[in-house]
């Protein structure tokens, strides 16, 4: 249980660097009482918003809303940061405890019949308010919240969504944490060179780094870090070990025991049917799709299942070629998933005449990083300022300040980027602060942005520098896009700061951002050699630029395959045997046995702990979003022209959630894409019955 002790008052009261969190002064155990005291006083705000004895206004309700809760929010996002970026048993046994006892708090808010009414009665005369088109999304967010939290229910009705809620929020965190526990807790070590054939230096460091780690110095670990999995499973000659360890990577959350995940995501979804019911949905997937830009099921499945036909016909085209090499080397074994990747590699060689080993001594994380920065100067104004010897969560971790032309101090920004065993696996953005203008009951009126990245890249051994791949080097800018939609948000209520936006166009600047890492002058720039600090050479330029939609047909089967499972299983009624039905789909769709889901069901952790439940497909129609705003660029001759990045900003970066997306994407492109520059960008064909769809 939660216990009553001394409150440390760094956890709420950040007073270091321009109000950042002063991480070295708070500890595990602060956590457990700010969160008691936190908790209850929200419970004391929100019960004095309901029982104002004045007539509802947007002042007194709404805005009391959005600025109450101001110390809960300070100790979840220390807190929310530790357990995903720096994790341990006391912070994962806490994230057990506290994970349903917010949800019991936010259910019992959501329910609240008198805060509801107050709420209700400004919605139904919302024409006669006189508010902005900003403060009636506020509104209108804060009553669609509330009839899905529940408050139209009757009280039984509500005690049993509380319930699943709070059910919920423990199964999430659990499914997580055994994800987390299945990559830590696998190792593969080698140390006889004949284990060792194919690999590159950089891989082999990174594994020799990795083996130290884990007390087995001078050999060499594969762990399943994507950052040393995937080139292990690109570079080995060795195919029984490429088995062993895609195997291994495949089976995270389904191995039995204490970790296993699949009776959790039964109950998961059995109870999200009931939630969906219980609000007057038909399914789960039509209450998530309710506020985004998609709307329906029909419409999200028709764009995969038409991006399917063409991928997996590509991917065919593709494994064709591969089983043709392994013929050429004499070999008679069929394609499967562990020889993808593997294979894929030396046709890419040989047809593009480069390999990523040969690429990746020009893409150090330095200069990526560097590169992220410029291209945001160049766009937007604003320039990275690092604040070495600031504390950070982790000494990894670093302190940037982030500076507009005139030099006012606009946003606080904290890269974390190699992995660890206490960090879960993947790349995000979060805040520890949102920005809005609102006047808090400390006086301060405003808040500075504090954004941080994550990524899990290989960490160098001591002395050399970090080489990243080209998918690592697009996962940094796609997480910097992400943050600067956070940083650059220039709106006045918390709840449509930043990535406040609907699920399926919050990918949007981080997936346009990738684009600007392929652009001919950002890689002549920053693409230099690590020893020897030359620019990438112009013929290896060209050949990168032209193998950009190389192997698109496994990576959109991979992911596409992925989005349909989520779909199938959030829009029928029961689903009694997940691994069933996800293999029935993968049946149905045709799945090729060469090549697995991205995220199979035991750890998709978009799904089952990370929000994007009824969800993964929005990548895909941010992507169909994303190519047509980067043809806005194109259209000019210029991937840094000024009226077009001014548009961009003032439309989709600062704008956070005020806006509609439809509304928003409008004004800054003129038009609702179709699907037609994504398939371009893909490399997939383009086909009439798509051509000129709104996506």
């Amino acid at each position: 249980m939660i216990s009553e002790t001394k409150l440390n008052p760094a956890v709420t009261e950040w007073n270091g660097l321009n109000g950042l969190p002063r991480f070295e002064a708070v500890s595990d155990g602060d956590f457990a009482p700010a969160f008691e005291a936190a908790l209850k006083e929200h419970e004391a705000e929100i019960d004095a918003i309901a029982n104002n004895p004045d007539a509802p206004t947007f002042e007194n309700t709404v805005v009391a809303l959005e600025i109450a809760g101001d110390s809960l929010s300070r100790v979840s996002a220390l807190f929310w940061n530790r357990a995903g970026a720096h994790t341990n048993d006391a912070i994962q046994a806490l994230e057990r405890e506290i994970a349903p006892k917010m949800s019991r708090h936010y259910s019992k808010i959501g329910m609240n019949p008198a805060l509801f009414q107050r709420i209700d009665k400004l919605w139904e005369n919302r024409e006669s308010l006189g508010l902005d088109t900003e403060a009636t999304r506020v509104l209108e967010r804060h009553w669609k919240s509330f009839v899905k939290s529940g408050a139209k229910l009757p009280k039984a009705e509500q005690e049993r969504l509380a319930a699943i809620n709070e059910k919920l929020a423990g199964l999430g965190a659990s499914f997580g944490q055994n994800v987390l526990a299945d990559e830590k807790n696998w190792s593969m070590i080698l140390s006889d060179e004949a284990e060792l054939v194919g690999l590159p230096p950089f891989l082999r460091d990174a594994m020799a780094s990795a083996a130290r780690d884990r007390g087995e110095d001078g050999k060499y670990a594969v762990t399943l870090s994507r950052s040393i999995i995937e080139p292990f499973l690109t570079f080995s000659e060795n195919r029984d070990l490429r088995e062993q360890a895609f195997k291994a990577w495949a089976a995270r959350g389904e191995n039995g025991g204490e970790t296993d995940n699949r009776e959790i995501v039964r109950e998961t979804l059995a109870l999200r049917s009931e939630m969906a019911k219980l609000l007057g949905y038909r399914n789960f997937a039509e209450l998530k799709l309710d506020n985004t830009m998609a709307k329906t099921a029909d419409a999200v499945n028709d764009l995969l299942k038409a991006v399917w036909t063409k991928a997996v016909k590509r991917a065919g085209e593709e494994e064709a070629d591969i089983a043709e090499l392994i013929a050429r080397e004499s070999k008679n074994h069929e394609v499967m998933p562990w020889d993808w990747r593997h294979y894929a590699e030396k046709i890419r060689a040989e047809k593009f005449d480069f390999s990523e080993a040969e690429l990746k001594p020009y893409l150090q994380l330095e200069k990526i990083i560097d590169a992220c920065f410029d291209v945001a100067g160049r766009l937007f104004g604003i320039r990275a300022v690092e604040k070495k010897g600031v504390p950070a969560y982790h000494p990894d971790v670093r302190v940037y300040e982030i500076r507009d032309r005139d030099d006012n101090l606009v946003a606080l920004f904290l890269g974390d980027y190699f992995a660890r065993s206490s960090k879960r696996s993947g790349a995000w953005m979060s805040s520890f602060q949102s920005q809005h203008k609102l006047t808090l009951k400390n006086g301060n009126r405003g808040e500075l942005p504090i954004i941080y990245n994550v990524c899990n890249f290989a960490k160098p051994a001591e002395g050399k520098p970090a080489l990243l791949s080209l998918d690592d080097a697009r996962t940094l800018f796609h997480e910097f896009g992400h943050a600067l939609h956070g940083m650059l948000s220039d709106v006045t209520y918390p709840s449509v700061s930043g990535t406040g936006v609907s699920r399926d166009f919050v990918e949007l600047p981080s997936q346009l951002y990738e684009h600007w890492l392929t652009v001919p002058d950002i890689l002549k720039r920053y693409a230099v050699h690590v020893e020897t600090g030359e620019p990438m050479p112009q013929a290896l330029l060209d050949k990168v630029l032209a193998a950009r939609t190389f192997n698109a047909g496994f990576n959109t089967v991979e992911f596409t395959s992925s989005a349909l499972v989520d779909m199938a299983f959030h829009t029928r009624e029961t689903v009694e045997d997940p691994m069933a039905v996800q293999a029935e789909i993968l049946d149905e769709i045709g799945m090729p046995k060469s090549i697995v889901m991205r995220h199979a069901t035991p750890h998709f952790q978009h799904i089952f702990s990370g929000g994007y439940s009824a969800g993964y497909y929005s990548y895909m129609w941010s992507e169909v979003l994303d190519a047509d705003a980067f043809s806005a660029f194109e259209e000019t001759g210029d991937a840094f022209n000024g009226e077009t990045a001014r548009k961009l900003k003032e439309n989709i970066y600062s704008v956070g959630g005020s806006v509609d997306p439809e509304d928003a994407y409008r004004a800054f492109r003129g038009k609702l894409p179709s699907p037609d520059a994504m398939l371009r960008k893909k490399g997939l064909a383009v086909t009439e019955e798509l051509s000129g769809s709104d996506a």
